[in-house]
């Protein structure tokens, strides 16, 4: 049975990535769960799974090297699928030191723990294992108003915000390990994922929670800033190919083709939500154009993210099935389904957060 030390699995993207995983591979295969719970950990996410015999859950800093370097001594680990990472480009202004720490020398411990334990006598490593760091577009900087333009993995590193900058960082470290000792890795770069159990500081969460309450849908800026959307199942299937068929050394980028203003966004999402509201319902009254508000625009804000998945696609066979249309459908559905959820991480140190985070704009 294959082992896979998946970090960050508590998360958003980790926690889809997981319950992908296991409803392809079922009972073929043991995931190993670490993640320290900070505010965008959820084991509800995972409450599922969670007495499954080949599931297991371990609470730890991915910066404690002691307590890593244990996990790895105690389990053969096959593949580590690197996600753990703070990921908000706004906590990054506010906070850039806890993203360097994280980020840069988090991903410094999984990769000396899982050298040490993989490496052979020779130098070389103990075949068929493979570690997998997950990145984001954003490293690439931003791109100009023209639909002609994308980010490729040949993109010059260029990022803007300290949140991406420990990203960059971090692929870079990724790929000095890869390149220095030959190391078996693997650097994916995705597109904004949206679906299940994302945290609602992110643009499609906070908009579907905040128009169901009435409250002000906050836009930054003029609103035509341009992200690609990348429904999270269909980044979880991209991960697991590139683990099984990439060519390791190789950086992937994984888009969705589903490039949209933001302020294309939140209408999209007020339209769908009207559409699949039923009728007699008290909220359905509360979505509105009218909750749109302006609010001073992001520091050093990029203003067009667009990524290629031509590589991904040429060599390994992957390209994004769920177009957006379909997606937020599928996301909204799921909030509804789960609104105990949503209000659990809305309560305490997250409204906080969104209250200091946007009380002076």
């Amino acid at each position: 049975m294959r082992t896979y030390l998946v970090t960050g699995g508590a998360g958003f993207i980790g926690s889809n990535y997981i319950h992908y995983m296991f409803k392809k591979y079922d009972n073929e295969i043991r995931i190993i769960n670490v993640d320290k719970l900070t505010y965008a950990g959820n084991l509800e996410n995972l409450k599922d799974i969670e007495n499954r015999e080949n599931y297991t859950f371990i609470k730890a800093d991915i910066c404690d090297s002691e307590a890593i370097g244990k996990i790895f001594a105690e389990n053969d680990i096959d593949r580590v699928v690197h996600f753990a990472a703070e990921s908000h480009v706004d906590r990054s202004i506010k906070n850039p030191e806890v993203f360097v720490q994280t980020n840069v020398l988090g991903t410094a411990v999984m990769l000396n723990a899982a050298k040490a334990a993989w490496e052979l006598p020779d130098g070389t490593f103990r075949p068929d294992k493979k570690f997998l760091h997950v990145s984001t577009d954003e490293v690439y900087g931003s791109l100009p108003d023209d639909d002609s333009a994308f980010f490729y993995e040949t993109s010059p590193i260029d990022p803007h915000s300290p949140y991406s900058a420990s990203k960059a960082s971090s692929d870079m470290l990724v790929k000095a390990y890869i390149d220095t000792y030959h190391f078996p890795a693997n650097i994916t770069n995705c597109s904004n994922n949206y679906g299940p159990y994302q945290f609602p500081e992110k643009l499609i969460p906070l908009i579907i929670n905040n128009a169901l309450q009435g409250k002000n849908l906050p836009v930054y800026g003029d609103g035509k800033n341009v992200r690609d959307w990348l429904y999270v199942e269909d980044h979880a299937k991209a991960i697991d190919m590139v683990q099984e068929q990439g060519k390791l050394g190789e950086r992937y980028n994984i888009g969705g083709h589903n490039e949209k203003q933001n302020i294309e966004i939140i209408h999209i999402i007020l339209e769908t939500l009207q559409e699949m509201l039923p009728e007699g319902d008290p909220r359905k009254e509360l979505v509105s154009e009218k909750l749109i508000t302006y609010v001073t625009d992001r520091k050093g804000h990029d203003r067009r993210y667009a990524i290629a998945p031509d590589k991904i696609k040429a060599e390994i066979g992957w390209y994004p099935e769920t177009m957006f249309k379909d997606g937020i459908k599928l996301t909204i559905a799921w909030f509804f389904e789960h609104e105990d959820w949503m209000k659990n991480v809305t309560s305490g140190d997250y409204q906080k957060y969104y209250t200091d985070m946007y009380k002076d704009r």
